[in-house]
């Protein structure tokens, strides 16, 4: 008897070991315990109800995970959508929530009750919006899934219990109008982008476009007398200025060719027209200033911002001979060139050089330089993709030369991506809009994760994994060398900005940082998502913590 339990035991441990470590050669699910590991640490850390709540929403998204993937397999998912070995619902689902909580703690210490419920809003449509594209995932799913159909219902159940007094009446209704915002923007998106977007990308982007937008809505027809800030008013009615632009343009091109000089003549025209006829008055609005006056003296208002434009000028300058050089090199050699890792990757360190004398020197400055960088990457992008003349033949070959392998859409976004993730640890940092001694040194620390994370950590990741990475994580192309290089670079990147930038301090958060920076760096190893995009989120939320 006593042998007949030892071989079933011993059976047992086998089996036990083979099924870890087949679940240890699946990246899906590294990436999705690295999550949980991140949403865990959080909830140890703040430990309210709404930690609670995204605890529950990532473990319904974990399961329905496997029927989205299952969806983009057979191509019964509705929509095209970009291939990848995950549909990245679960660290999609996870990341708008974490964020309204932790920023909601800091401005909660602040003092500021208005920032405070914005940011309980934003984390309770964060989860709607991601309870709605599970819902749609089950939907679609034939058979019907019971079991993840049964979770999904206590999750959400759960989750609409316990917010139920924590939100007011007209802070649900926004939440349903975001949601609805989202499911419209959804539709057209889709449509008009096929295979830009895993499920997981497409939800992160418009999630927060339809925040933005709701924003803009809501302070429009509340603030008439010019009580909004004109930093962050210029931020929501540029995103939503462009990004209405660019439906305009797809629907006018759908009945004329874009390729002649008459119809360049009209996107110009178009362009110019609704700057001044919409975008500008929106501005005055929201602030009783004139937009274009109103930047020029911002620009210019100190010597340091007049030095700090000069230099970025320079960058610029010295990015464009970078891609004019690629270019030729292309022109001269093999139609099938394409620059290398390390090539791709040198633009990570320029704009790195850009970013960080901003984030010490001038932050509210480099916050209204990335709105401007933003807005001419996204209309160059539009010159580029419907060939307006004369530019739009020539950034074509251009931009080909530096595609991502993520970039399979009608649309290159790979140069967008990684300046939203510089730039999205800036834009919700709360010290733009609150005195800095407000916040704790360690918090100071955060604006700097789009530069840590995707400037020095991703980009040092492939330069060296590529050459000299021998060692790789399993079932994926990411090596160990290029890892724990990521980690040591950006270790490094922090002591010197506690050198240069006098507002950061650790105060004994040692460990922390390096463990939110090891584990973001393992996330870059194991996730198919857009890493320019994710990763900078993941680790800004994990440092304002």
């Amino acid at each position: 008897m006593a042998a007949s339990w030892k071989v079933t035991g011993l059976t047992y441990g086998v089996h036990h070991k083979k099924s870890l470590a087949a679940m240890l050669k699946n990246p899906v699910f590294v990436e999705s315990f690295i999550v949980f590991v991140i949403v865990l640490s959080v909830h140890a850390v703040i430990w309210n109800i709404f930690t609670w709540c995204t605890l529950a929403l990532a473990i319904q998204a974990y399961y329905v995970q496997h029927k989205w993937d299952r969806l983009l397999k057979s191509g019964n998912a509705v929509f095209q959508y970009r291939s990848a070995f995950s549909s990245g619902l679960l660290p999609a689902s996870v990341v708008l929530p974490l964020l309204g909580i932790v920023l909601k703690e800091q401005w909660e210490t602040v003092g500021n009750v208005q920032f405070e419920r914005f940011c309980i809003v934003c984390s309770a449509a964060g989860m709607a919006i991601a309870l709605f594209i599970s819902l749609l995932g089950l939907g679609l799913t034939k058979p019907r899934p019971t079991n993840t159909s049964i979770l999904y219902g206590f999750a959400t159940s759960a989750i609409i219990y316990a917010l139920k007094h924590a939100l007011s009446v007209s802070e649900v209704i926004e939440i349903l109008e975001i949601l609805l915002i989202f499911v419209y923007l959804s539709l057209i998106v889709l449509y008009i982008m096929p295979r830009s977007f895993t499920p997981g990308e497409v939800m992160l982007f418009l999630s927060g476009l339809s925040i933005v937008t709701n924003q803009l809505i809501k302070r429009s027809l509340t603030f008439g007398d010019g009580r909004c800030d004109p930093l962050a008013s210029f931020l929501l009615v540029t995103v939503v200025g462009i990004a209405l632009l660019g439906f305009v343009f797809t629907l006018l091109y759908c009945f004329m060719d874009s390729k002649t000089w008459v119809s360049s003549l009209i996107f110009h025209v178009t362009a110019v027209a609704f700057g001044m006829g919409i975008m500008v008055p929106w501005f005055y609005r929201l602030t009783r200033n004139h937009l274009f006056s109103w930047l020029l003296n911002f620009l210019t208002s100190t010597r340091t911002r007049i030095y700090l434009l000069s230099y970025w000028v320079t960058l610029a300058f010295l990015a464009s001979i970078i891609v004019f050089h690629q270019n030729s090199m292309q022109s001269s050699g093999s139609k099938e060139y394409k620059a290398s890792t390390t090539m791709r990757k040198s633009f990570h360190f320029i704009i790195v050089a850009t970013y960080v004398p901003g984030l010490i020197y001038d932050r509210p400055l480099l916050y209204a330089a990335a709105v401007v960088c933003f807005a001419a990457f996204v209309m160059l992008e539009y010159i580029r993709h419907f060939r307006i003349k004369p530019l739009g033949m020539m950034l074509r070959p251009m931009l080909a030369l530096f595609l991502d392998d993520r970039d399979s859409g009608p649309l290159i976004l790979t140069h967008i991506y990684l300046l939203l993730g510089l730039t999205l640890p800036v834009w919700l940092f709360p010290g733009m809009f609150a005195p800095q001694s407000s916040f704790p040194g360690e918090v100071a620390l955060a604006p700097y994760a789009g530069v840590l994370a995707v400037g020095i950590g991703d980009a040092l990741a492939s330069a060296i994994g590529s050459t000299m990475g021998e060692v790789r994580w399993p079932a994926t192309r990411k090596t160990f060398e290029g890892t724990a290089t990521s980690v040591f670079a950006q270790i490094i990147a922090v002591a010197l900005i506690l050198i240069f930038d006098k507002t950061v301090s650790l105060n004994g958060s040692y460990t922390w940082i390096v463990g939110s920076l090891g584990i973001v760096s393992l996330l870059e190893a194991y996730t198919d998502q857009i890493d320019n995009l994710l990763l900078p989120l993941y680790l800004f939320l994990m440092l304002m913590v």
